[in-house]
């Protein structure tokens, strides 16, 4: 795969990187292709789960969670100011690692999707 197609996906870093390309690296052309329109879709940006914190930090707690897919953590942030806004500040600080954790788990999805499809 070409690495500038992987540097054109927004505010991607070199763990990432690497990890995306550790798990396509035994997938056919068709198929890294078909990862890549399929984690393109699916990805994450950091700075928009940090934008997320600080709209729960200044209004609606719970949103980064919401969009990272964890619905009931999302649920007791909103009830809770965030934790009483202690969550919100730890999840400002780690926003980058909740981001990656997240896309590490799509690029797994991803690969088993895209080595399921036939050309």
């Amino acid at each position: 795969m070409d690495k500038n197609l992987l540097l054109s996906l927004p505010g991607i870093e070199s763990e990432e990187m690497l990890f995306i390309q550790e798990a396509i690296k035994d997938l056919s052309e068709d198929a890294q292709r078909n990862f890549l329109l399929l984690y393109q879709g699916r990805r994450k940006d950091p700075q928009t789960i940090l934008i997320c914190c600080i709209i729960g930090f200044v209004g609606v707690a719970g949103v980064q969670r919401f969009i990272l897919g964890q619905i009931g953590m999302g649920i007791l942030y909103f009830f809770t100011a965030g934790l009483c806004f202690v969550g919100t500040i730890i999840d400002l600080l780690n926003y980058k690692k909740m981001t990656l954790e997240f896309n590490q788990s799509q690029i797994v999805e991803c690969k088993l999707l895209a080595a399921s499809f036939r050309s």
